[in-house]
């Protein structure tokens, strides 16, 4: 039987290489999921002057692993939302670095693969654009807004988040009918598996702003 030493050096190499990336790959997922669920915590069931202080330890677990993973999507993904979470609660001028750092957290995660978490970094960075005030003061922008929340739904069409911030901008933008539309479908939307909490607070937040659109 003929052998092929230098082929199966590189064989036995490539095998050794993948072996070693599976466990670093796995604690990337790991991390990203304990950072997923403290952050339902925290945004969801603490109370409002909880937050700031409970977002510190969550901020530094990001730091560290970007600066460890700094070119995985979902990890950039993830901390762009944590990011922006922050930034909604300390508001005003602080709060405009920490929603810069998150949307170059979701430029980074889309560029790398645009439909990671079916699509979340579209539609987070959709909703950046439309909360955050336009020039001079920050980046708002309504068609790149629009834009990036339409990216996000098409990534996730029966997704909560995709159909629900998608209805917030047209609600602002006086597209009632199109918003009431979309907020009933985020109302029809499968639970999503450990996230019954991001799914209670967010099917509140739907049938809030219908009952509001469905009274003016």
């Amino acid at each position: 039987m003929r052998t092929y030493p230098r082929l199966c050096s590189t064989l036995f190499g490539v095998l050794a290489g993948l072996a070693a990336i599976t466990p670093a790959l796995a604690s990337v997922d790991a991390e990203v999921s304990a950072l997923r669920k403290q952050w339902e915590h925290v945004n969801f069931e603490l109370a409002a002057q909880e937050q700031e202080g409970a977002y510190g330890g969550l901020l530094a677990r990001c730091d560290k692993l970007l600066d460890e993973q700094p070119d995985d999507a979902q990890a950039l993904t993830w901390c762009g939302i944590i990011r922006s979470s922050f930034a909604g609660v300390v508001g005003g001028l602080d709060a405009l670095g920490y929603a810069k750092a998150a949307r170059d957290d979701f430029e980074r995660a889309v560029a790398i693969d645009a439909t990671v978490s079916d699509g979340a970094a579209l539609t987070s960075l959709g909703t950046l654009y439309a909360r955050v005030p336009g020039w001079p003061v920050g980046f708002g922008n309504s068609k790149k807004a629009l834009k990036y929340l339409e990216a996000g739904l098409q990534a996730n069409p029966e997704g909560i988040d995709s159909n629900f911030f998608l209805a917030e901008f047209l609600a602002s933008e006086g597209e009632t009918a199109k918003a009431k539309e979309h907020l009933r479908r985020a109302l029809r939307a499968a639970p999503r598996p450990g996230r019954s909490a991001a799914d209670a607070a967010r099917k509140a937040e739907a049938e809030a702003l219908l009952a509001e659109l469905s009274e003016s």
